[in-house]
């Protein structure tokens, strides 16, 4: 039996022959992650998208490990069937990302361009820094959920934590539970929609005026990932109170810096 060990391409034989830890049909693919490290993991979904040019892979068992299906900068479709943990589905640029289970804190962090659907929960700092893409969380949503978000969709159909939006400065939210306080804190520009409560608004968040597009928007969201007739929602933007500090009166400069 030859020896195995690992590198940077994966589990490979001491010959360089790496044996097939997937299940290849066409351009899909399942492998089971259950007795995987995270690196092994990730290095198994690298080979076969960029190596074996499968366009749907299947991960099963993934454990709630941290890290995994990060720098995909390919379009293709990836389904984790389980829970991942912090920092899962990170740096990418074009994929299809289904995860059904929860994800943990910082998922899809400085996220390019694709799509994330996550069935369950996601922790804090959730779509933090995104610049493109929709990120859809059927669940709840933990504090500074699209903190500095650059642009894309943040679609949450649960709660959502404190310091929702927090730094905005390009992109949409859209919140259908409840929102704790500080939403929109700061932000700079873009559009966070609300259906629920808010229990405070941030630092120069104030309601916004509704449009025609913001009613196509919305309808277009919902009709693509079939979520039904929208609900009334409330239009919050940038007051833009802050684009210029020296001009603060002193009561607001206080309260800003």
């Amino acid at each position: 039996m030859a020896t195995l060990t690992y590198d940077a391409r994966g589990l490979v034989e001491v010959d360089g022959t790496a044996p097939r830890i997937a299940e290849l049909d066409g351009e899909r693919a399942e492998f089971d992650a259950r007795e995987l490290t995270t690196r092994k993991i990730n290095a198994e979904l690298r080979r076969l998208v960029y190596e074996e040019g499968v366009r749907d892979v299947t991960i099963r068992n993934p454990g709630a490990r941290h890290s995994l299906g990060v720098g995909i900068l390919q379009r293709c479709k990836i389904t984790f069937d389980g829970s991942l943990g912090y920092f899962g589905c990170g740096l990418i640029d074009g994929p299809e990302i289904h995860v059904k289970g929860r994800v943990g804190w910082s998922a899809c962090e400085n996220m390019m361009s694709g799509v994330v659907i996550v069935d369950g929960n996601a922790g804090s700092l959730t779509a933090a820094a995104i610049r493109g893409g929709d990120v859809l969380v059927r669940g709840r949503v933990g504090a500074r959920t699209g903190i500095d978000q650059k642009g894309g969709t943040v679609i949450v159909l649960g709660d959502a934590g404190s310091m929702t939006g927090f730094m905005m400065q390009r992109g949409r939210q859209i919140l259908l539970g409840d929102v704790g306080p500080g939403l929109g804190d700061s932000m700079y520009d873009g559009t966070i929609y609300v259906a629920g409560k808010v229990k405070a608004l941030g630092v120069d968040c104030v309601p916004g005026e509704w449009s025609e597009s913001d009613t196509e928007f919305i309808a277009r969201k919902f009709a693509i990932y079939g979520l039904g007739e929208p609900p009334p929602l409330q239009k919050f933007v940038c007051g833009k109170r802050l684009y210029n500090y020296d001009i603060l009166e002193p009561s607001e400069r206080k309260l800003v810096l």
